[in-house]
């Protein structure tokens, strides 16, 4: 069975409705974890990150097991505590977000320059994000320890600029994962946006780069990368709420790829599953 790490950062999430709020736990990274879990149970998923020593911290975790993530690999630090985000949508269910985050636990993530505890999987998943919250020291770190490894690296570059000390920083780090990448999972926007490039020069830019993955674009579809696929992709009926659309497709995508099915069957599951999604509130829907 293959092992694969997920690296971030675990949140308790505040869909807000009107005067109303739904609360969840969620994260980019997270969000995809719970997603691979449920489209393959040929995989064993863990979860790498920090939390704190209190109830949110104990819940988060509770949540994770709940969902079949292994959770044996979180560090508890004493007197932290996790970060909170809110949600808000447009009646067109575009979201944006609210984030008190800057002290969270998770910033503390491999702090002592110790990356050996990934020499036990088989993949490591982890986002933009997920290097965002770290201090570059550790990002520099990690990517020279992962250049020197053998594991298989899976990225989405998932920009907040927001999260970033600089702009050239951003580029930088992300620029390097692609290189190192096995499976890349960019999003247009997000390329465009960093790269302040347009959609045309983003695919132009993927397109050349044999990588296996997918270029997500929304309910346009995915654009295969590595392997040429044509096929047609549905519509969602109704958006209402944007929020972990990438994330799912992530989820849905690896794990129908990771289990040995086709690239075109797991880019049909990835849309499928984030099409699904997209009609639902909040990062994790139902099972």
């Amino acid at each position: 069975m293959k092992r694969v790490a997920c690296i971030g950062e675990a949140m308790i999430e505040l869909s807000l409705t009107g005067q109303n709020a739904q609360v969840g736990v969620a994260g980019d990274t997270l969000n995809t974890a719970i997603y691979l879990c449920r489209s393959s149970r040929e995989l064993t998923v863990d979860y790498i990150t920090c939390l704190g020593d209190d109830p949110i911290s104990d819940r988060i975790s509770d949540f994770m097991s709940g969902n079949g993530i292994g959770t044996s690999q979180i560090k508890r630090i004493l007197g932290a505590s996790p970060g909170l985000y809110a949600i808000t949508t447009t009646v067109e269910g575009e979201r944006s977000f609210t984030y008190w985050r800057s002290n969270s636990a998770a910033r503390q993530l491999f702090a002592d320059g110790d990356f050996s505890t990934l020499e036990n999987y088989d993949a490591v998943y982890l986002s933009g994000i997920s290097m965002a919250i770290l201090p570059h020291s550790v990002r520099l770190g990690l990517l020279e320890w992962l250049n020197q490894s053998l594991i298989e690296v899976i990225y989405d570059s998932n920009y907040r600029p927001n999260l970033w000390e600089n702009i050239e920083d951003a580029k930088k780090i992300t620029s390097a994962f692609w290189r190192r990448a096995d499976i890349a999972l960019p999003s247009i926007d997000d390329e465009m946006l960093l790269f302040d490039e347009t959609a045309v020069e983003v695919t132009a830019r993927f397109s050349a780069n044999a990588t296996t993955g997918a270029l997500k674009r929304g309910e346009q579809g995915p654009l295969s990368l590595g392997a040429e696929v044509h096929q047609t992709y549905s519509s969602a009926p109704k958006v209402v709420d944007t929020t972990a659309a990438g994330d799912s497709f992530n989820g849905g995508y690896l794990g129908s790829l990771l289990s040995g099915n086709s690239q075109a069957d797991a880019l049909m599951e990835g849309h499928n599953l984030a099409m699904c999604v997209v009609q639902h509130r909040g990062a994790i829907i139902p099972e």
